[in-house]
Parts: C-alpha cells; structure tokens; sequence
C-alpha cells in the first residue's frame, strides 16, 4: 500500500521568504524551454535567433501566468471571483488552468510572431516540442503539494495511494456510497485509495508527449504538422488522464459524465485533426 509522502510544500524558508516547490517546478519548466530552445535553433535553420528565444520566453512566461490565472477564473471559478474580484490577484492562494495557460500562450506567440514578421504556425512549431517538459515539472509540483489526486481506486491495486489532503472528500464519498472495503480504508488509513493521477499526466502529457515531439520535429514537416500533433496529443493525453484524476468537488462531472478538463481538452483534439490535415494537404 502506498501513502503520499507529505513533503513540505516550502523548499526553502528564509526568513518570511518561502520559495515553494511548485513555483520551482514553474522555473525548471522555464529552464527547460531555454536549454532545448537552444538545441532547436539549429534545428530552424536561422529562422530563429538566440535573442528571439529570450524574447519567446518572456512572452510565453506573461501567458502562461495571465492566461493559467484567467483561464481558471472563467472555466472554474468564476461565480465566486464575481462575488469577490480582489481574489484574482490573490495567486499564492492558487489556482491555475492549463488550457487557460495554453490560451495565454497561443495570444502571446501570435503578438510574437506579428512583431518579429514571421508566420504564426513557424513560432508554433518551433515551441512546441519544448512545453511538455515544462508541463511534467508542474505536475511533479502538484505531486508534492499533494493536490490534483486521482479517482478512487481498487484497494488491492499496486498503484493505490491514499492522499492524506483528500481527506474530507474521502469522508464525503464514502458516506454517500458505503462499502466495506471503503469504510475499513477510511478507518484505518485515514484516507480511500485513490490514482496518483499526477504521475500519470506527468508520463503522458509530459515524458510521453515530449519524445514523441522531438522525434517528430528532428525533421523538416510541412508548416503547421508540429503544432497539430502537440494539439492532439495533448489534448489525448489529458483527456484519457481525466478518467483517472478526480473532478473538482464544486463542478463535478459535466455531460456525458466528462470533467471540465475532458470537455476543454476536445476543442484542442478538432483543432489538432484539422489542422493535421490542412498540413499535409499543403505539403
């Protein structure tokens, strides 16, 4: 039986300066973009200039953090930050969304792409094999916080885990649907057991899709198909791993028993397939 470590969410305190994990994991994805950014400017055949790479890396920083903020205001929360606007400044308390992140980013690369007089979809596909590393540090991040954690799960199941911070919601679901098994878990480990869902979006939407995207992109593909594939592949990638990762408690499942991030997730699939398609027809 495995049970969530409980680290400390505070890396390093100094003073009333806490640096957490979670923001490290935000600035070893950032790091991680400069480095293989660096390895893919051979690769644009002076297309790309290191000094662009910085300027990518900033505009890509304000959307992340503007779009991830905004993103989960509007798709999640955004009765409750009506009742209080102030409380979308307040980001240490959390709450960030991918696919408002990915938003923010597609806005930025598009202000980008204008300044600098180069075709949308080259500024696409020249960053797309370097975002899946980065998403997989920021699911590490949310592994050590101990949120985001998954379904509840077969007790006898070797990758079974009981997420101490899921508590109350452990107590909730076992009182509306009381099992023997459930009862004993909740009795005696203090918690149900659950998917560490973190670990698996970390290997697919981040190891997974990175191999896959840097392999893919090593060659020269028609303008667009590098884009495409990071859009279907996340986008499958994030929507096999919701089967798994428990919904939000305040949302629930939404039609057709899918999660927000299934729903957000099947605009990127179209979006991925069609322009697949529009890429190789071109050529």
């Amino acid at each position: 039986m495995l049970i969530h470590p409980q680290f400390d969410p505070i890396a390093v305190s100094l003073g009333p300066l806490a640096v957490r994990w979670y923001g490290l994991m935000y600035l070893l994805g950032f790091v991680l973009f400069m480095l293989l950014g660096q390895r893919r400017l051979a690769q644009s055949r002076g297309v790309f200039t290191a000094k662009m790479l910085d300027d990518l890396l900033f505009y890509g920083v304000l959307g992340v953090i503007l779009g991830g903020r905004l993103g989960y205001v509007l798709f999640y929360k955004l009765g409750d930050y009506l009742a209080d606007p102030l409380a979308i400044l307040r980001v240490w308390e959390g709450g960030m969304a991918f696919h408002g992140g990915f938003l923010g980013v597609v806005v930025a690369m598009a202000l980008f792409a204008r300044r600098h007089g180069l075709h949308f979809l080259q500024v696409t596909d020249f960053i797309a094999p370097l975002v899946p590393l980065g998403l997989a540090a920021g699911r590490i991040g949310n592994f050590i916080n101990g949120e985001l954690w998954g379904r509840v799960t077969r007790p006898d199941a070797p990758w079974a885990m009981v997420f101490p911070q899921a508590s109350a919601e452990d107590t909730r679901q076992a009182l509306m649907a009381p099992t023997p098994e459930w009862l004993t878990w909740l009795a005696s480990y203090g918690g149900l057991p659950r998917h560490p869902s973190q670990l698996y979006q970390f290997a697919l939407e981040g190891v997974m899709l990175f191999v896959l995207l840097w392999g893919f992109s090593a060659r020269p593909r028609p303008l667009g198909q590098v884009s495409a594939l990071f859009l279907l592949g996340y986008g499958v990638a994030r929507f096999v791993a919701e089967f798994a990762r428990e919904p939000d408690n305040f949302l629930g499942l939404l039609a057709l028993n899918l999660s927000m991030g299934q729903w957000l997730s099947l605009p990127m699939m179209l979006a991925g397939a069609w322009l697949w398609q529009r890429a190789a027809r071109q050529g």
